[in-house]
């Protein structure tokens, strides 16, 4: 574990959070010798599934999907 002092922390920061994600070693920030933070790499992130499909399987088909919902003489664009 690498260990630095606040200060060379504030004027290095950008590269020394690169070189932590980088090699995954954790980095130990001190102040006048005393431990005041440490920094790890991230763990890995979880895989998002995503929403197409996410609804599989979930419905039910009752009866005939291919007739007409009400009965023909039901409709007014059918009467004269």
């Amino acid at each position: 574990m690498d260990t630095v002092s606040i200060s060379k922390f504030k004027a290095t920061c950008l590269a020394r959070l690169e070189k932590v994600k980088r090699t995954g070693q954790p980095l130990l920030i001190t102040r006048r010798g005393e431990p005041i933070a440490e920094v790890v790499s991230p763990s890995p992130a979880k895989a998002v599934s995503g929403w197409l499909g996410s609804l599989q399987s979930t419905g039910r088909i009752v009866g005939d999907i291919v007739a007409p919902a009400t009965e023909a003489a039901d409709w007014e664009a059918l009467r004269s």
